[in-house]
């Protein structure tokens, strides 16, 4: 499994409805987690990068109807540090 973070910037804030949407996606294979920000007006989701890419992320919030002005980069999670003796 290959964990990925990825950055999407709104222009509105999600309503009732979009919020339901964007929690069902968490039903989706591949989705590990998803947070707003709402005074950054940023949306962060994890996503397992072996099942989904970045494409396939942004249809999802596209379709769950959050109006994006920007997708930002997409982050790797941080490298977990070698184990010390």
């Amino acid at each position: 499994m290959t964990t990925v973070e990825i950055h999407f910037r709104y222009i509105t804030p999600p309503t009732d409805q979009v919020a339901m949407a964007l929690a069902r996606a968490r039903d989706v294979y591949g989705i590990r987690h998803l947070s707003l920000d709402q005074t950054a007006k940023v949306l962060l989701i994890e996503y397992d990068a072996t099942r989904l890419n970045a494409a396939a992320v942004a249809k999802l919030v596209r379709d769950a109807g959050l109006e994006l002005a920007e997708e930002a980069a997409q982050l790797p999670p941080p490298a977990e540090a070698p184990a010390t003796a």
